[in-house]
């Protein structure tokens, strides 16, 4: 898809036994999100950006046991770990890099979630957070 992101990473699941082949708008999605994908590798300095989880159909997100509203079915989202940087460093990165994020989120201290919006005509809500056992809350 790009230099730094292929599709077969962008579709990975620990759910082999799942299909998890993206239709022609998530394809289209998952091209915008590589891209991305690679602007935020350069506002990090060219660090590794290592995706643990992209694109999930509705069966392996249903395995994975998140909603059906999960950007991550639209192929707009990639959690991602960064060798070097803890997720509070990558978040203010991206927070602070002017790139078109729609959402950044610390997940339990130990990957981010970042996201495109939906459409490509959408704008960016540029929302930061912080998912852990204590609940949902702004990135501070």
């Amino acid at each position: 898809m790009t230099p730094h992101f292929t599709l077969a990473e962008l579709t990975v699941t620990d759910h082999r036994s799942l299909d998890n082949t993206p239709d022609a708008a998530a394809l289209a999605n998952l091209q915008r999100l590589a891209a991305f994908l690679e602007l935020v590798k350069d506002r990090l300095g060219g660090r590794a950006v290592m995706v643990t989880s992209a694109y999930r159909s509705k069966a392996v997100n249903d395995a994975c046991g998140s909603r059906d509203t999960s950007q991550h079915r639209l192929g707009c989202a990639a959690d991602i770990r960064v060798p070097g940087m803890t997720p509070n460093d990558v978040v203010r990165a991206v927070m602070a890099s002017g790139l078109a994020y729609d959402q950044i989120i610390r997940e339990f201290d130990a990957w981010m979630h970042i996201s495109i919006p939906n459409l490509p005509t959408l704008p960016p809500r540029k929302m930061a957070l912080i998912i852990d056992k204590s609940g949902t809350r702004p990135f501070s």
